[in-house]
């Protein structure tokens, strides 16, 4: 037994319920008692609640789901604060098949659920005060994990029972998203935990992918490559100098050259191998490619290419998903050129665009040495012919002569082709007794005049 100033200082055990049934209090409440109805609202608040007692709670919930109709709105958003994840399974199990019951009886809740469970995708925030400032952060505990693979338990579950579940998910999805300027951590988890979403949900695998590029884009030209540089050449120059007179025990500190010098840089490096871990686990598997799910994946990333990459300017990294995802496969890298060969030579497509198609051709051919040389010569010719066939229909009219608002495109198409010899020429007069013989054959000292 606990001695008397042992028990005043021990916490009052939270198994003693008050009030009636659940029922009861809910029809009390709709007749205007509201006395036992604030008392269960006072209970479920309470952060010592005990595991017992939820599980008791919940299952009265689930047997009264029809009861909870718009009138008992304020009580289902006391439920779903509940602190869940962290609690012992059986607390979970339970909590989840509330879940399932009152989204499949009162469709009303159904966003509400969606957008607790979403919530948590991030890890939880802990306080850490420096220099009597509040500082917030990510709380990255080992249960952080499992409590992912709970959420996706639940939308799987809530997707099984209520068919419109898509159609509401992908708006909260979208409202939940952290803003760029929260913890690489923060930003790595909810993009992976929204990526997930789409092995389980793939109707909405080209929503999520739209998204989620868009907002990385938004880092990557908030950070200018030559910023990023700097940043590096700093930082290199700062060890260096420290190098001169520190004596490691190790020799080196490899966990220096881990982490990007410039913040933003350091986001956009973490979500660029998220996306790349996703597009490799997607189109392989059991360590082999596979054909089908690599090209379902490229359809659906040439379209939000086209959408969100190709009109942007100052974007230096994320197009690399294409280029990554063109590896794969040689079929797929001659796809994305003849995608991006249509678009430039296409009149009725925006100058603009037509210019950045012909920018990433040049590119992706000088750059890209999984393409093979016979794929670049083809290339070439088409592109070259091209452009001897716009200079050849100018004539000598008004439009003969040099301007770049009028002949965007021609022009990025030149620098494309140029691009592609300085980078490849080797590779390209390799094999020839006369070496610039393809070169000759180019024409391409008729473009340097124009």
């Amino acid at each position: 037994m606990l001695a008397a100033d042992e028990f005043l200082k021990s916490p009052p055990r939270k198994t003693v319920r008050f009030g009636g049934t659940l029922t009861d209090i809910l029809l009390k409440y709709q007749k205007g008692e509201t006395t036992e109805f604030d008392l269960l609202k006072h209970q479920l608040l309470d952060p010592d609640l005990k595991d017992d007692q939820i599980i008791n709670w919940l299952g009265e919930f689930r047997s009264s789901v029809t009861l909870l109709t718009k009138e008992f709105e304020q009580l289902v958003s006391i439920l779903l604060r509940v602190q869940w994840l962290k609690r012992s399974q059986p607390v979970v199990e339970e909590y989840l098949a509330f879940l399932s019951n009152l989204v499949s009886a009162q469709t009303i809740y159904l966003r509400p659920c969606l957008a607790m469970i979403v919530s948590h995708f991030v890890p939880p925030r802990i306080t850490i005060q420096e220099n009597d400032v509040d500082i917030s952060d990510s709380d990255d505990d080992e249960n952080v994990t499992e409590g992912f693979d709970t959420c996706h338990r639940a939308l799987q579950t809530i997707a099984k029972y209520v068919p419109l579940t898509p159609q509401f998910l992908m708006p909260v999805l979208v409202d939940k998203f952290p803003f760029v300027n929260k913890s690489e951590r923060t930003l790595q988890c909810y993009v992976h935990n929204m990526l997930r979403i789409s092995g389980y949900i793939p109707t909405l695998r080209h929503d999520i992918l739209e998204l989620v590029i868009e907002r990385v884009l938004k880092i990557d030209v908030s950070a200018p490559r030559k910023e990023i540089e700097a940043a590096e050449e700093d930082e290199s120059e700062g060890v260096a100098e420290e190098g001169l007179f520190d004596m490691d025990e190790d020799g080196e500190n490899p966990e220096k050259n881990e982490v990007m010098a410039h913040p933003v840089a350091e986001r956009l490096d973490i979500l660029m191998i998220v996306l790349f871990s996703y597009v490799k686990d997607i189109c392989h598997v059991n360590g082999k490619l596979d054909i089908g799910n690599t090209k379902d994946l490229y359809r659906d990333l040439v379209t939000v290419f086209d959408k969100l990459i190709l009109p942007t300017h100052g974007s230096c990294h994320v197009q690399y998903i294409m280029f990554y995802l063109s590896s794969f496969k040689l079929g797929i890298a001659e796809a994305f050129v003849e995608h991006l060969w249509k678009m430039l030579r296409n009149p009725n497509t925006p100058a603009v665009i037509r210019q950045a198609a012909a920018n990433y051709t040049g590119s992706f051919l000088a750059r890209a040495k999984f393409v093979p040389v016979v794929t670049v010569k083809t290339c070439l010719d088409l592109l070259v012919n091209w452009l001897h066939v716009y200079i050849d229909n100018q004539g000598t009219g008004a439009k003969a002569f040099c301007d770049i608002t009028l002949h965007g495109p021609f022009y990025a198409a030149c620098q494309a082709a140029f691009y592609v010899i300085i980078f490849r020429h080797k590779q390209i007069v390799d094999g020839n007794l006369k070496k610039g013989v393809y070169i000759g054959k180019t024409q391409l000292r008729q473009n340097l005049a124009v």
